[in-house]
């Protein structure tokens, strides 16, 4: 039981620290990328911030998964195949590798730790049961 808590913690930090990575990057580089083909500035970005939406909302999925790894972890997974379909992202193996890839990944580290922690709480819970002679 401390075996699976302790995988638990460490996928539970590594998910959560790449993913805030990984989408904080797509969002500024979202945010940033197209905004001198509107004037640069601040003009630029404001006017640029639709294509940054979709990052704003994985970084929203990020934080549904921070609350609650067993609902966020598959989101996060889901979202990284549909990045597969939306952007195509099997055509380029480097974008594959940045984008899509660390989504499903850290979105099945997520879940496992979210399982892993769910089963070792319910053995407390039972092994508490059984030592107080309840049911």
């Amino acid at each position: 039981m401390k075996n699976s808590m302790w995988l638990a913690k460490i996928l539970r930090y590594i998910a959560r620290t790449s993913l805030v990575m990984v989408s904080g990057f797509w969002f500024v580089f979202a945010l940033l990328s197209g905004a001198e083909r509107f004037g640069g500035g601040l003009r630029g970005l404001i006017r640029n911030s639709p294509n940054a939406w979709p990052w704003l909302c994985l970084l929203g999925v990020v934080y549904i998964a921070f609350r609650w790894e067993l609902i966020g972890g598959p989101l996060i997974t889901v979202l990284g195949v549909l990045t597969i379909a939306h952007f195509g992202t099997l055509e380029s193996l480097p974008l594959f590798l940045t984008l899509s890839l660390p989504l499903i990944i850290m979105g099945g580290c997520l879940t496992l730790s979210g399982y892993l922690t769910q089963t070792a709480n319910a053995r407390r819970r039972q092994k508490f049961r059984s030592i107080n002679g309840e049911r």
